[in-house]
């Protein structure tokens, strides 16, 4: 029986959007999965050597907020100068409690278990991104590659 394969597209690059890749893709290389994450467009910011994640409570509106806000605040408070700081640290606050690992804890969890983390070189090329702000020894390749993957893929997740 052949390796199963994960493939999985983040195109997302706030804190909360970071955790589904990198937890979902860390399980499955702990079950003997073969597994690959294209990271593209605002994706490619769990990439950076030097993650400084926010979470945006605008325009989520499944986020839970904190001391029943949801019930009495208006949701377009969310969009008020020093907001997205607060719901950060709160956020971050809450997982730390809780005991949640990092972002960092788990991208390096996913290094150790040889999943293979991609960035899409158009979308590098797109925004201007040096190499050198991403980490070390990920591979630059096109949609092209990621297919090539993904077309073997038992499970394939659009994140």
């Amino acid at each position: 029986m052949s390796e199963k394969k994960l493939a999985i597209i983040a195109t997302k690059g706030t804190l909360d959007w970071a955790y589904p890749p990198f937890i979902l893709s860390s399980t499955a290389a702990a079950l003997g999965y073969d597994v690959m994450i294209f990271f593209t467009f605002y994706g490619l910011q769990l990439l950076k050597k030097n993650l400084n994640l926010k979470v945006s409570p605008l325009g989520n509106p499944g986020m839970p907020m904190p001391m029943g806000m949801d019930k009495w605040f208006p949701v377009i408070g969310t969009a008020i100068p020093g907001m997205e700081s607060v719901m950060t640290m709160m956020m971050k606050n809450t997982m730390k409690k809780k005991g949640v690992a990092s972002i960092e804890d788990l991208r390096e969890l996913c290094i150790e278990a040889e999943v293979k983390l991609v960035a899409c070189q158009m979308t590098v090329d797109l925004f201007d991104m040096k190499q050198s702000d991403l980490l070390d020894g990920l591979e630059y390749v096109g949609a092209a590659s990621f297919f090539e993957f993904a077309g073997d893929a038992d499970v394939t997740l659009y994140i």
